[in-house]
């Protein structure tokens, strides 16, 4: 995989690790887009499951993931995030469940699956770390490397079609920032952000793997950047959350979400 400047994304995420929980986490926007995606998560770990997470941030699926009794590598480019997660596993009671390591998605080549019994079964990217590859053909071969035979990948990406965002920005008078998805890629803390779509995600990690489906993570409900707003308006919040679980089940609703939801499966 290439190279990007690694230091720069590790900067600018552990310069997030004290907040993020009480920014995004804990929120009742936050939670509402977690659930969505633990419900499509949880009926692929049970006891025993090995699970690696890439971008674990602050640990709040390792230790989910745990609670249910799977083993979890969790890594992170940033160090803060992933002492965030060591301190946040021990203290729910999963910390023997859950290994950390201080590790790039651009660097999963130097990962040993041996002390894990293998190749792993699941492999979970969370809100938006796929967005931050800038090669992503070349992810592909690690993951293959890393997934064992009929294992899964499931990815969390922002999408690049995203009608909040342009309605949100273009009220506030800003449509560069509403359009922004469109550009081959964003600046964002130093970081060049990308926005691909299912199919080029699907195409990048080549035949070792094949989609098993693609959902939709917040079409109607709002992007992060919206949930102080949105959670002064708690019935607001909750008519919108409705029409999510509404939404999500129609055809081609996972091309306009904040993010998508991809399973791919290990050929």
């Amino acid at each position: 995989m290439s190279k990007p400047d690694v230091a720069t994304e590790t900067a600018a995420f552990d310069d997030l690790a004290a907040s993020y929980d009480a920014t995004f986490t804990d929120t009742p926007l936050g939670r509402l887009l977690r659930d969505r995606v633990w419900a499509r998560v949880d009926p692929l770990v049970g006891p025993g499951t090995r699970v690696l997470e890439l971008n674990c941030g602050t640990g709040e699926d390792a230790a989910h993931l745990a609670s249910l009794g799977a083993v979890v590598l969790a890594t992170d480019a940033a160090a803060e995030m992933v002492a965030a997660t060591r301190a946040k596993a021990d203290r729910l009671g999963v910390g023997e469940r859950v290994a950390t390591a201080a590790v790039a998605i651009e660097s999963l080549d130097v990962l040993d699956v041996d002390p894990f019994g293998g190749p792993f079964d699941l492999v979970l990217s969370d809100f938006g770390g796929i967005n931050c590859v800038a090669d992503l053909p070349r992810l592909g071969p690690a993951l293959a490397r890393l997934v064992r035979p009929g294992g899964s990948v499931v990815l969390v990406v922002m999408g690049p079609v995203v009608p909040w965002e342009w309605g949100w920005y273009l009220v506030r008078r800003q449509p560069g920032r509403a359009f922004r998805r469109f550009r081959r890629s964003t600046e964002w803390r130093g970081m060049s952000i990308r926005y691909p779509s299912p199919r080029t995600v699907a195409r990048a990690l080549g035949p070792a793997f094949r989609v098993e489906s693609v959902a939709p993570i917040g079409v109607v409900l709002p992007p992060s950047y919206a949930g102080e707003w949105v959670a002064a308006r708690p019935a607001l919040l909750r008519t919108l959350a409705r029409w999510e679980d509404r939404v999500e089940r129609v055809p081609g609703a996972a091309w306009i979400g904040d993010h998508y939801l991809m399973h791919l499966r290990r050929a």
